[in-house]
Order: structure tokens, then sequence, then C-alpha cells
């Protein structure tokens, strides 16, 4: 037997963003390490893992899934990853979803239309991704031809910036400075 097998399948299991299952690894053992594992061998290595990782002190488990092995966070961390999912999911806005949502916040209710005009180009996977990430939402229909939707800020936007109302926003004024404007001021 190899040494340390019950670490190459703790890493195996750890490195693999789906439950792998006994006869993954007897292949990927083989594969790699030019060795034939049992299946017997595999469920005593992965007892070992089971146990190890049930002790308090470690924040994730093995957990039998799908046929399969995969590490999940315990029950008891699910509060802080999820938290930390958000902050992540929050953090990814482009440029084009930037402005998307900008003009969104200020105009709505306001159509997909009217936002491409605004920004004269397409804005189709900006509102997805605004969507997903629960930054915006669908919030009736317009009367125009077409019936199309109408978009406006979620509960979500309001939290992450910290505001109770779009009445909250700064206004326009307070963001253009002087240095900011094109020519000469009229009065």
């Amino acid at each position: 037997m190899i040494e340390n097998i019950i670490q190459y399948i703790e890493a195996l299991i750890f490195a693999s963003e789906q439950s792998v299952e006994i006869y993954d690894i007897k292949q990927v053992v083989r594969d790699a390490l030019e060795y034939e594992l049992t299946s017997d061998e595999i469920e005593n290595a992965i007892q070992t893992i089971e146990h190890k990782y049930s002790d308090e002190l470690y924040a994730i488990q093995l957990y039998h899934i799908n046929n399969g092995y995969q590490f999940l966070t315990k029950k008891k961390y699910n509060k802080i990853v999820n938290q930390l999912q958000i902050h992540r999911s929050k953090k990814k806005l482009s440029q084009a979803a930037l402005e998307t949502l900008a003009i969104i916040a200020y105009k709505q209710p306001i159509t997909k239309l009217e936002i491409e005009q605004i920004r004269g180009v397409s804005c189709d996977y900006s509102i997805q991704k605004l969507l997903e990430k629960d930054l915006i939402h669908i919030s009736g229909k317009s009367e125009a031809v077409g019936k199309p939707l109408l978009y406006g800020t979620s509960k979500m936007f309001m939290d992450y910036f910290g505001i109770n109302t779009t009445a909250d926003l700064p206004k326009l004024k307070d963001i253009i400075s002087e240095e900011q404007s094109i020519g000469e001021a009229t009065a």
C-alpha cells in the first residue's frame, strides 16, 4: 500500500468541486500513482477521514452525497459562509453593470430599451447580472407597445448602499463638479 494514501484521498476529495465516487478515487489513484486500490482500502481511508473531521476542531466535514464524498462546511458555520458569498457577489460588478444600475436607480421604473437609449449599447447581460445579484427587480410592465418589463432597484440594493429610499441617493448636481463641466456656465 502507498504511504499516506489517506492524505492522497483527502486531497482528492478536497480539490473536487463535486462529490467524488469510490470508482473515481480508484481511477485517479491508478492513473496518478500507478497503484490499484481496493474498494475496502478506499472505504477504510474514508472512514478515517470522516472520523478526523467529525472533531469540533474542524469547520468542515466529509459528507456522503450522491453516491460520492465531498467536503462541506458544518451547518454551524453556514451563516458566515453565506455572508461571504453575498459579499463576493456584490463586489464583482463590471463598469457596464454599474452604469446600468445607476441608470435604473435614478430613472426607475425604466424599460430595457430606455436604458439602452441612455447607454447607447445593449444591456441584456448587465440586467441579467444585476437580477442574479438581486440588486434590481422587475417592478411591472410598461403600458407602451409590447408591454416591456419595467426595472427598479431592490431591497438588497437599498441595504447594500445603506439607504432607505431612492430619495437618499446623491443628487446629480452634487456629483457633477464644475471641473467636470465642458464649456462655459450660463446664468
